[in-house]
C-alpha cells in the first residue's frame, strides 16, 4: 500500500510518500515541503498549497493519504490557518475519491519514538532511521509528513472509505469492517494489520519472531 503523509500548515505544508509491503516494512517514495508566499492573499496561498498536494496525489497515486489533527493552541491565527490547509487536503483527496485518516500529534509522536512528547529532533532521528535514510529529513515539517504516514502505516485505524458512504477499520482485537468493496491494496493493509492486531505486535521493529 502506498501512503501520503500530509503535515498541514499556509507557509510550509509538508507531503510524504511511503510504500508499506505486506510485511509492513516502509520505503521512500517522494518527500517534500510545499511553500506559499505570506505577501500573497489567503486564497492565493491556499490555491498554491492545494495544487502542491494535487501534484503529489496525481504523480504518486497513493493509496491512502493521512493528515494530523490540529488541536487548539494559544496562536489562535496559526490555528485557523492550518485548518483552512486541513480542508483543502480533505477537498483534494475526496475529489480523487482516496481514503483518508486523521491522527493527532500525539499518536504520530508515539508511533514514531514510543513517545507522545517527543520533540521534533527526535521525531526527524526515527524518521530517517525507520526509512533507513542516510541523512535527516528537513525540513522538520517534511519528515512530520512521513512520520504522519508511518503512523498511518502501523496504526491504520480511523480510515474513510473511498466512498463518502464507506469506511473501513480494523478493530484492536484484529477485526476487519467495511461498508464497501475493498481495493487490493486496502485489502493486502487490512489483512497484514489484522494479523498484526492479532500477535500483539503494533510496531513492527518489536516483533519478537
Amino acid at each position: 500500500m502506498r501512503i501520503l503523509g500530509i503535515d498541514p500548515g499556509l507557509t510550509r505544508c509538508g507531503l510524504g510518500v511511503i510504500d508499506v509491503d505486506e510485511t509492513r516494512r516502509l520505503s521512500l517514495v517522494h518527500v517534500e515541503c510545499a511553500r506559499s508566499q505570506a505577501k500573497m492573499g489567503a486564497q492565493f496561498r491556499l490555491r498554491d498549497i492545494g495544487q502542491a498536494i494535487e501534484r503529489v496525489i496525481d504523480t504518486y497515486d497513493p493509496d491512502i493519504a493521512a493528515i494530523e489533527r490540529v488541536f487548539a493552541q494559544d496562536n489562535l491565527q496559526s490555528v485557523t490557518t492550518t485548518m483552512q490547509v486541513m480542508g483543502v487536503a480533505m477537498y483534494c483527496c475526496g475529489v480523487r475519491g482516496k481514503p483518508m485518516a486523521v491522527h493527532t500529534p500525539s499518536q504520530v509522536k508515539a508511533a514514531v519514538t514510543g513517545s507522545g512528547t517527543a520533540g521534533k529532533a527526535q521525531v526527524q532521528h526515527m524518521v530517517s532511521r525507520i526509512l533507513a535514510l542516510k541523512t535527516v529529513v528537513r525540513p522538520a515539517d517534511a519528515a512530520d509528513a512521513l512520520a504522519i504516514a508511518i503512523c498511518q502505516a502501523w496504526r491504520g485505524d480511523n480510515i474513510e472509505g473511498t466512498r463518502s458512504d464507506s469506511r473501513v477499520s480494523v478493530s484492536l482485537s484484529g477485526g476487519v469492517s467495511a461498508h464497501a468493496e475493498l481495493t487490493p491494496a486496502q485489502r493486502v493493509w487490512a489483512d497484514a494489520q489484522a494479523a498484526a492486531r492479532r500477535s500483539g505486535a503494533v510496531d513492527p521493529r518489536r516483533r519478537t519472531h
